[in-house]
């Protein structure tokens, strides 16, 4: 996973607002889903894009996988974007 594919998953408004709602905590898919006019196989390709991008981690409990965000990979992210500000 690299900064590519990261910034290709945060391109998609949908897949921003997935991760706005993982701030408050993990959900299932169906949860997830819920949110959006969107088909179920719609959102899971969303989910698989960041999941792929390392924005988001999986956990199965049961029947149900739950979602939630991946914070290293946006420290590692926000770290890069202040490589560039200027130091005083």
């Amino acid at each position: 996973m690299g900064f590519a594919e990261t910034f290709r998953a945060l391109s998609d408004p949908t897949r921003r607002e997935i991760l706005n709602l993982l701030k408050k905590g993990p959900l299932s898919a169906g949860e997830i889903g819920g949110q959006f006019p969107s088909t179920g196989a719609t959102i899971s390709h969303h989910l698989a894009i960041l999941r792929q991008a390392g924005l988001i981690l999986d956990q199965k409990q049961g029947k149900y996988i739950y979602y939630s965000l991946n914070l290293s990979v946006f420290e590692e992210v926000l770290s890069w974007l202040k490589s560039f500000s200027k130091e005083e």
